[in-house]
Parts: structure tokens; C-alpha cells; sequence
């Protein structure tokens, strides 16, 4: 892909596309009813629904914690380029007024690198923390706002700053114009599926969920 070549469509205005029917097929798996999984979340169950279907935004604190109440990592839900010279690959993580790109392919096991586009206004919806060590982020262009652990961070195109991806934080973009960034953690989300605690719902059973 050349500098002039289009990114990859973008997937459609919910931001839900691929997270949401993963969110689903997860759960059915699982055995449980969206009733059991909505109330667990702190959500309702025609929200869940929505999400399951791509049908609604879904912040990320939001994403995060249906995943920690199906026992998944987030990075489970993603699409990972496949190619050694790697095209962006549309991405589901949650938030609001944006649209996420993964640059770096399932096998990279040291780093992983995502791009960032966002409307004025949008961000991730709330604070959250991710299971990796270090996040870098630098601003390709416009206005960039990081609240980390409470303390502010404004960055302009060009500024760039780095912290402990287990703080807690939250990001937008306070400008008018559309802002763009770019995002490494170290080392990579977890594209595990597989439960590593026990489930308190596998009581549950699944009551014609759809």
C-alpha cells in the first residue's frame, strides 16, 4: 500500500460490526442468557442486544467489562492483519466519535500498534485500564486530551507522551477539527479466548437468547 492508497472502509457507523456478533458467539458458547451477562455488566438486556448486533456505540469501560464477565481479553475480539507487510485492519475496541485501525499482525508478541481517528467530541467514553505495561501515544494531527489517574495531558500534532497502561484514564479530543494519533503497547493485548478464572455464570443457562 502506497501513501496515496485508501485505508480500508471503515466498518459502519455503530463501531460494533465485528466486536458485537464475537461478543455473542462468546456468550452463547458460554451457555448464558443476556439477561445474565446484561445484568452482570451493569447494563440492560436491549442494550446488550444492540451491541451483539452492531447496532449501538459502546464505550470502552463498557467493552471492557463484558469482556471481564465473559472471561475474554478485549484483544480477542479484534481482526489482526495477516500479511507481512500489514494493510490497517478496521477495529471494534469501543469509544465514541471515532474510528480504530491495528497496524501489527496476531504473531507480534513485543508490541502492538493501533491508529486512532476521532471527531471532535469523541474519546473512549470513560476511564478504563488495559492488562499491558507500557502505552506510548503521539498526536498525527489536531488536539489530543489524556486524563490519567485524574491528571490532565494535552497534546498538540507532533507531542507524544507515555504511561503505565494499568493507570486508569481516559482520552478525547477537545478541538473542532478531527485529531488523528497513533498507539503502542507493549507488550500486546491478549488475544486469548480462553477463560482463566471460573465463571460465577455458568449457573446461568441459556433462556432464548437471540
Amino acid at each position: 500500500m502506497t501513501a496515496l492508497d485508501p485505508l480500508p472502509a471503515p466498518a459502519p457507523a455503530s463501531g460494533m460490526a465485528q466486536a458485537g456478533p464475537r461478543l455473542r458467539e462468546i456468550r452463547l458458547r458460554q451457555g448464558l442468557s443476556l439477561n445474565a451477562v446484561a445484568a452482570a455488566a451493569g447494563v440492560t438486556k436491549g442494550f446488550l442486544s444492540l451491541a451483539e448486533r452492531g447496532l449501538t456505540r459502546v464505550s470502552v469501560p463498557t467493552l471492557l467489562q463484558l469482556c471481564g464477565v465473559l472471561g475474554v481479553g478485549i484483544g480477542s475480539l479484534f481482526d489482526y492483519p495477516q500479511a507481512p507487510v500489514a494493510t490497517p485492519v478496521p477495529l471494534d475496541m469501543g469509544g465514541l466519535g471515532i474510528q480504530e485501525y491495528l497496524l501489527t499482525p496476531a504473531g507480534e508478541q513485543l508490541i502492538q500498534v493501533m491508529r486512532t481517528e476521532l471527531q471532535p467530541g469523541g474519546g473512549s467514553g470513560g476511564e478504563f485500564a488495559l492488562d499491558t505495561d507500557t502505552i506510548f501515544v503521539t498526536v498525527l494531527r489536531g488536539r489530543f486530551e489524556l486524563v490519567i489517574e485524574g491528571e490532565s495531558r494535552r497534546l498538540r500534532t507532533g507531542e507524544s507522551t507515555t504511561f503505565g497502561g494499568r493507570s486508569r484514564h481516559e482520552w478525547f479530543n477537545p478541538g473542532t477539527e478531527p485529531a488523528e494519533v497513533l498507539w503502542v503497547l507493549a507488550p500486546p493485548l491478549s488475544a486469548d479466548r480462553i477463560r482463566t478464572t471460573p465463571s460465577p455464570f455458568h449457573t446461568h443457562t441459556h433462556t432464548g437468547a437471540s
